[in-house]
């Protein structure tokens, strides 16, 4: 590999993907071989922790360098406004900039795609025009009025139900490929070139590829396993061990089946010569239950199985080895900056960008060096020697209203009371974790001694877990303050009238009004 800073950048997103099904990170079945060839030559980092546990915030924090709670992009406030992205600061510059994506999140209608000179999205159940242009205005203006946020949450509810429906089995096939085909087609037209990606394989619902189920879910039929992680978790469903086992394997499958993709992708960069030349990031954005505690899916909780997510990275000054030292995916903003020198200096990073900060990149001399900085210069993450980790998770309004929507056919009533309503923050260091949640009593964990987080420390005396609360204190006093109180459980849709005539008129022809 050659020792001069790469030109180029490929940022993959594994979305969904846990850790520990990964071969670089021990597990035995053999899901990533690729994988396992490309951390030969890359980083591999075992404690990189995500800013939140599901897609939009933790991609507004990647394109961004900031928190959630600062770049306000969340299931309350679906969209990112007034920052300027990655993408837009590399086009500034003088990069080729694409973004490819079967993700329904990352679309010009949430402003994740701004600043992509090119960008695709290979969403197979949603319209193009439903996240973007007058459709996609309609829903903005309904999230941001309290009495229409019922109307945008039955917009949600219908467009998942079908997509429950409608992605499943034989109209399930995945769009990997395309985003792999059209990467390598924006590569090879490029000069200098910034390559985002998205693969979706491993998301709920899991239809993986006839030879990759066979391999890692024989005999098993995806139509009869649940597939709807709201079932299960409004306790509407119940699943076995027999078919959990069935569930994982049709996920290992999923996986294998983007580690064959990926395999293709890099083989493409080493044949044309450009494999040297490039920086590779390959992440997940978050993780997955399947079952640990009594959850399914990326919703409802903050537990290592969603944020402590695998992180890959090929670089001249990284070496090819492991690092145990803790990390956030939120510092790949400053590194691609970094090793692409786009410094503060430059006009692009001015306008409305956070500037690169060394003590943020992986690839600099002085990473994770907070406690050199000036109070003034530090942002709400950077506490003490760097060894936490900040995560934030707002209440989940669109996973919420299906799933109360699951137990009410169920007979089922939710306690208002629980994680189901909850938002919660947690600090994060290698050895502990302390999350403050605002409908239920907090919860803190000895990860070294515990790492299933089964027997919480929040009531107790252990000087680590006290330690990690007062930085976690400290997080929310630089954030504006600790949340107390989630949003209102109930929103009325009596104010629909107001809407615009073009607004009413494509909902009513989308059938979501009468």
């Amino acid at each position: 590999m050659s020792t001069e800073s790469p030109e180029n950048v490929l940022f993959v997103v594994m979305d969904t993907v846990r850790k520990d099904r990964l071969t670089p990170y021990g597990y035995d079945r053999p899901t990533t071989p690729n994988l396992a060839d490309f951390a030969a030559e890359a980083t591999v980092f075992d404690q990189a922790v995500a800013p939140a546990p599901w897609t939009l915030p933790v991609h507004a924090s990647l394109f961004t360098g900031r928190y959630p709670s600062q770049h306000g992009a969340d299931q309350e406030n679906p969209y990112l406004e007034g920052a300027t992205t990655l993408a837009e600061t590399l086009s500034a510059a003088g990069y080729d900039t694409a973004c490819y994506s079967s993700n329904a999140w990352i679309t010009p209608y949430t402003h994740l795609t701004d600043g992509f000179d090119e960008y695709d999205n290979f969403f197979e159940i949603m319209p193009g025009e439903f996240l973007s242009g007058p459709l996609a205005r309609a829903w903005k203006t309904m999230n941001d009025n309290e009495s229409l946020r019922a109307v945008a949450d039955k917009l949600v509810s219908l467009g998942n139900t079908a997509h429950e429906y409608l992605a499943g089995g034989g109209t399930a096939d995945s769009k990997t490929p395309a985003v792999i085909d059209r990467t390598m087609a924006f590569v090879n037209d490029a000069d200098r070139s910034f390559a985002f990606i998205n693969l979706m394989d491993a998301h709920l619902p899991y239809h993986p590829p006839e030879e990759f189920a066979a391999e890692f879910a024989p005999g098993v039929d995806s139509e009869t396993v649940c597939q709807n992680s709201k079932e299960y978790n409004s306790g509407a469903r119940d699943i076995d061990d027999d078919e959990w086992d069935a569930i994982r394997g049709l996920y290992d499958a999923e996986i294998a089946h983007i580690d064959d993709q990926l395999g293709r992708l890099f083989d493409w960069l080493k044949a044309e010569g450009r494999w040297d030349d490039t920086m590779v990031v390959v992440c997940a954005d978050h993780g997955e239950l399947h079952g640990e505690h009594d959850l399914y899916g990326h919703e409802f909780c903050v537990y290592d199985p969603l944020i402590n997510v695998p992180l890959l990275v090929k670089h001249p000054d990284l070496d090819a080895d492991r690092r145990g030292d803790q990390v956030e995916l939120l510092d790949l903003y400053h590194t691609v900056l970094d090793a692409l020198g786009v410094s503060s200096d430059d006009p692009a990073t001015v306008d409305g960008a956070v500037p690169p900060d060394p003590t943020r990149s992986l690839v600099a001399d002085d990473y994770r060096a907070f406690d050199g900085l000036p109070a003034s210069d530090r942002d709400p993450g950077q506490r003490g020697d760097g060894a936490y980790a900040f995560v934030e998770y707002s209440r989940p309004v669109v996973e919420l209203t299906q799933l109360e929507e699951k137990a009410a056919a169920a007979g089922i009533d939710l306690p208002a009371d629980s994680r189901f309503y909850a938002r919660m923050r947690a600090a994060r260091r290698v050895d502990a974790k302390y999350i403050r949640i605002d409908r239920i009593d907090d919860e803190a964990y000895r990860l070294d001694r515990d790492p299933g987080e089964t027997d919480t420390l929040a009531d107790g005396d252990d000087p680590t877990v006290a330690e990690t609360e007062s930085v976690l204190s400290a997080f929310e006093s630089a954030t504006g303050g600790a949340w107390t109180d989630a949003l209102a459980d109930d929103v009325s849709d009596d104010a629909v009238e107001e809407m615009d005539d073009e607004a009413q008129k494509r909902l009513r022809n989308l059938g979501y009004l009468e």
